[in-house]
């Protein structure tokens, strides 16, 4: 009788922080992901700030005898650390073990669900869309496939019928053209949309979450951070099964 064989090892890689707030949301995502997975082991390993290291993990699993992991970065857009510092990270790994990379999280149609689950816990309905402007704040950016991601996902978002969408950056290194959080949600007034609303796209809070935060001061509504919502699961476990394919190429082949 032959023995099913075990799955890929999922290692989940976070961005880490200094705030204990941004580990303690990865930590929340990652226990939904395995509730939603039982059987299938999954570990988070951090790229700064945190431990424990991807590295780190990435070693003890090798130790302990795995050899078939799925590295998934754990961030909305194929930004610099998606493209270099974890390829960077992954090909330190032991020479043992078998990676391949799974794609960023979005965009994903889950993720527009998630974000409207957080504005409705917010205080909003959905018969308050067409007269609610939201504005779409990400961390922000210089890489321009993550810019254009972001202005796509918000002309997508506006399509569902609210008043309007508009993205703005929280990085005070995001190129000229992007507004703030402040002046996106004066926008929206502007427009005559009945309330404003600020949906952070982001992962976790930390210190660019804070700054969207203080952007939001002269809007209706703020909503939380997307943390462990079960649709950002869901969607990890989209790009795990995704990258078990043996289309997708291990890592430096």
């Amino acid at each position: 009788m032959h023995r099913k064989p075990f799955p890929p090892a999922l290692v989940v890689i976070a961005h880490g922080s200094r705030d204990p707030r941004h580990a303690r949301a990865v930590h929340a995502l990652v226990r939904r992901v395995r509730s939603l997975r039982p059987g299938l082991r999954v570990e988070t390993g951090f790229l700064d700030f945190t431990l424990p290291s991807v590295h780190g993990v990435l070693e003890s699993l090798a130790a302990q005898g795995v050899r078939d992991v799925v590295a998934l970065p754990l961030l909305l857009t194929r930004a610099f650390h998606a493209k270099a510092d974890i390829p960077a990270v992954l090909r330190e790994a032991p020479a043992q073990l078998r990676i391949r990379q799974a794609d960023v999280l979005g965009p994903s149609p889950l993720l527009l669900t998630a974000l409207e689950r957080r504005l409705y816990e917010a205080g909003l309905t959905p018969a308050d869309k067409s007269s609610t402007g939201v504005v779409l704040a990400s961390a922000g950016s210089t890489d321009p496939e993550a810019i254009a991601v972001i202005a796509e996902i918000a002309r997508e978002w506006r399509r569902t019928g609210w008043c309007a969408v508009r993205p703005a950056f929280a990085s005070a290194g995001s190129p000229a053209g992007f507004p703030r959080t402040e002046d996106a949600v004066r926008e929206l007034r502007a427009l005559g949309c009945s309330r404003v609303a600020v949906a952070p796209y982001v992962l976790a809070p930390g210190f660019l979450p804070d700054r969207i935060a203080r952007g939001a001061a002269e809007a209706d509504v703020l909503a939380e951070v997307l943390g462990p919502a079960p649709e950002v699961a869901r969607v990890l476990l989209e790009r795990y099964d995704a990258a078990r394919t043996p289309a997708l190429a291990a890592v430096g082949a």
